[in-house]
C-alpha cells in the first residue's frame, strides 16, 4: 500500500459575474474546469496557485483569501483538493503551450456564472459561486460535498 497523497490547488477567479475557467478533459460528463494543478517538491500553497493560473490562462493573480478544503480519497493516490479565492493583478487570456502536459489545456474563458451547469458543473457549485461561498475558509468533506 502507498502512503503517497496528491495535493491539488485550483483557484477562483470572479470578475463583472464571469468565472474563469479552462477546457480540459477532466471527466467524461465534464470537459470545463476550475484552473489548477499539484504542488510542486518545495513549493507553498500560494505560489502553486498563482504559478499554475499564470501558466495555464495567462493571468497574473494574487490570493484573496481560502475558499474550501476538500478530499477525494477515491483518487489514486488519494487527493487533498484546496481551492483559493483569486484577484487579477495583470496579464491577458492566452492558452498555455501545453509542452509538457499529457491532457493540454484547448481552451481559456471567462464564463458567466449563471453559464457554469452549461460548461458541466453541478447546480450546487453554481449556487455556491452565486452565493458568495458561504462557509469559505472550512473543511468540506468530500470534493462532492461542493459539487465538483
Amino acid at each position: 500500500m502507498s502512503n503517497l497523497l496528491q495535493v491539488r490547488v485550483t483557484g477562483l477567479l470572479v470578475e463583472d459575474g464571469k468565472i474563469l475557467l479552462v477546457k480540459q478533459n477532466v471527466a467524461s460528463d465534464r470537459k470545463w474546469s476550475l484552473p489548477g494543478g499539484r504542488l510542486e517538491q518545495g513549493e507553498t500553497l500560494e505560489d502553486a496557485i498563482v504559478r499554475e493560473i499564470e501558466e495555464e490562462t495567462g493571468i497574473a493573480t494574487k490570493v484573496s483569501k481560502l475558499l474550501y478544503i476538500c478530499d477525494k480519497p477515491d483518487a489514486s493516490p488519494s487527493l487533498i483538493h484546496i481551492t483559493f479565492l483569486l484577484e487579477k493583478i495583470g496579464g491577458e487570456i492566452r492558452l498555455p503551450s501545453n509542452e509538457f502536459d499529457s491532457n493540454p489545456i484547448s481552451g481559456v474563458e471567462m464564463v458567466l456564472i449563471h453559464d457554469l451547469v452549461a460548461h458541466g458543473f453541478s447546480e450546487k457549485f453554481m449556487t455556491i459561486v452565486q452565493n458568495g461561498f458561504p462557509e469559505s475558509g472550512s473543511y468540506k468533506g468530500l470534493k462532492s460535498n461542493i459539487g465538483l
